[in-house]
This record gives C-alpha cells, structure tokens and sequence, in this order.
C-alpha cells in the first residue's frame, strides 16, 4: 500500500472544502470499508484521505421528522440502522434489508452515506431507499442541496456529486400505510453480493374482492449498472387488482424493460429470467408485509 496523508476535520464542511481540490487523489473516508480494500488491491492510490470520523455527531444520528419521515445522518453506521427502534417502526423494509447485508463486521463500520456514494450497483440499500421515495442531502463550501437519491448514481462506482460536495444526511417520507419488501437472489451464501436486488413500495386500496394497487414503485439493482425504477412494470400494476396474472404481468414487462447487465453473479439472460421471477415474489412479499 502507497504512503498517504490522512487529514481529520472537526466539520463536514471543513472536509468539504478539503475535497474542493483539482488533485484527483483525494478521498474522503468514512467507515473505510470499500476505500481499504481498494488501496489494497492497488485499483486506488489516493495521496491524501480525508476522515470524516471526527465531524460533528449529528450526522450520526438518527431522527424522526414530525410527520413521520426519517433523516439519517450520512454517517450512522449501517449496524446503527438495523439497531434503531425508529428505523423498525417507522421503515421496517431498511431493517429487515439490513439483516442480510454484508455481515456483521461490515454493517458495525460501514455508514450509509459510504454505502451510497461508493455507488456500486450490488449494494442493497439504494433500491430501498429509492423505493421509498428518499432524498439525499449534500454540503459542499459552495452551499447544500437536496436531490431525489434516484439522481446520485452515474454509473458504476460513479455519481453525480461534483468535487467539494459530501452526502450529509438521507431523508426517507414517512412510510405510512405503503406496504414494502426487498427481495435478493444470491449465487452463494445469503450475505453475499446479489445477481439481482428487487425494492418493492405498493400504495393499496383495499377492498371487499382484494387488494387494488393505487400506486407502485419498482426499484432494481445488481442486475443493472445503477439502481433503476422500472416504469412499464409499475404502469402493469398501477389500478389492477394484485393478483397471479397482474404478477405475471409485471415480471413480463420488467424483464422486457431493464437493461440487463452479466458479471460474475450471472449471465444477461440468468439475471433477465431471475428478474422475470423475482419480481412477482417480491410483490407478494410486500403484499403481506408492512
């Protein structure tokens, strides 16, 4: 492993500016997990990294708006999510997600702002995160703003942050009577890298002869290069009853749809075929979850 530099900050907006530079080789460091490995792979060599481990606590935290909605703090660590009683209440989806992401070693140092930004499409919490209609907050020396979490991710390990800025915080609408699953498929363990990830949020009108879906987000990855809503998928099941063949509809046109990507989890048409399957279980799972 290359030399470095590490600076520690007492502010987010102190490290902003620290990463407001032309030097290519500066990074900021959270938890650490994806950065490490990375340098010991020899894929990065910064010069300089830039800890966030000694900026104000609040953006550890994790707190609950007045109507019902979350804000978390960039970095929380993943484990501090899963713990959360708030988190359980409020969006039991994230912790039930939590449960199988990475292991426990990962989830007690990883932060959810790392988890986003490092932008690899396997990671499990973007697809539910968007699902449920989240938004990421970001500092930089040149002012904040807010922008739907759907436009962080560029492409693979890429997003749309601009040089100076840092996700501060990520605030989740209160999930209220949305029903809400995710479902992955891995090729080895449960904790692993998925070959598809599934985020399902259906908004319902239930009624004497079954359930009838108002509205419906749809929200893939692993199996695309970036998270990706599946619109055409969401359009199947927008005012039908949610029944076998509405299922067996939307998994036909959310096959048709993705633009689906092999790797070393699977193929394009074993992760195509995975998706046409998923999807309907993934919707009969929100159908009977909270």
């Amino acid at each position: 492993m290359a030399p470095f530099e590490l600076l520690e900050p007492r502010t987010l907006l102190e490290a902003a500016a620290l990463l407001d530079t032309s030097e290519p080789a500066v990074r900021p460091v959270a938890g650490g997990t994806a950065v490490m490995l990375m340098m010991k792979l020899g894929v990065l060599r910064p010069t300089r990294l830039i800890s966030l481990r000694s900026v104000e606590k609040r953006y550890s935290e994790i707190a609950m708006d007045a109507d019902g909605g979350l804000r978390i703090g960039a970095l929380a660590t993943l484990a501090t999510l899963e713990r959360s009683a708030i988190i359980r209440r409020q969006a039991p989806v994230i912790t039930r997600t939590l449960r199988t992401l990475a292991n426990v070693r990962v989830r007690n140092v990883a932060t959810v702002g790392g988890h986003l930004a490092h932008a690899d499409p396997h990671m499990d919490l973007p697809p539910v995160l968007i699902a449920l209609g989240a938004c990421v907050s970001v500092v930089s020396p040149k002012g904040g703003r807010t922008m739907p979490l759907e436009g962080l991710h560029a492409g693979y390990l890429e997003t749309t942050l601009k040089r100076g800025e840092l996700v501060a915080e990520v605030i989740v609408p209160n999930q209220g009577a949305r029903r809400a699953a995710y479902l992955k498929c891995t090729t080895r363990s449960a904790d692993d890298w998925p070959a598809l990830g599934v985020a399902v949020v259906l908004d319902l009108v239930q009624e004497n002869a079954g359930a009838t879906v108002r509205e419906a987000r749809i929200v893939i990855g692993a199996a695309t290069d970036i998270p990706v809503r599946l619109a055409k998928a969401e359009a199947v099941l927008r005012g039908a009853r949610a029944n076998d063949s509405t299922l067996a509809r939307a998994g036909e046109a959310g096959a048709a749809e993705a633009a689906v990507i092999g790797d070393a989890h699977g193929s394009v048409a074993y992760k195509r075929e995975l998706l046409r399957v998923y999807l309907g279980r993934a919707i009969r799972a929100a159908l009977d979850a909270r």
